[in-house]
């Protein structure tokens, strides 16, 4: 079994700054891939920035400019530096793995409890 396991989420006022981890553990062969999404009341969840293993990073339009995604291959964890909080950008943030495990052949997909992210003044 892999967990995930997530942490930073809190209030900020807008034009702050949060940082979110992600932590890996279990029966982990190999990370393919692993990510931030966000959902908010009423809205669809929505991928905020993904990362490969060999580095390769995608951030949304919506959070360019303002959050940097980053991943430690030996720590089986992922970063995201949240900066210039808006408002909007309040919402539960949740990490998803995308995991060869040490006993199952294939791909699956793993998700964290979720963090909130509070941005107000």
């Amino acid at each position: 079994q892999v967990r995930l396991v997530e942490s930073g989420g809190g209030l900020v006022q807008p034009g702050g700054s949060l940082r979110l981890s992600c932590a890996a553990s279990g029966s982990i062969r190999r990370i393919n891939t692993m990510g931030w999404y966000r959902q908010a009341p009423g809205k669809e969840r929505e991928l905020v920035a993904s990362i490969t293993t060999g580095g390769g990073t995608h951030v949304a339009d919506s959070v360019k400019g303002r959050f940097t995604i980053s991943g430690d291959n030996a720590q089986n964890t992922v970063d995201l530096q949240m900066n210039s909080l808006k408002p909007e950008d309040t919402a539960v943030y949740r990490c998803k793995a995308e995991v060869e495990t040490a006993d199952e052949s294939g791909l699956y997909d793993f998700w964290g409890q979720g963090t909130q992210v509070t941005v107000s003044s």
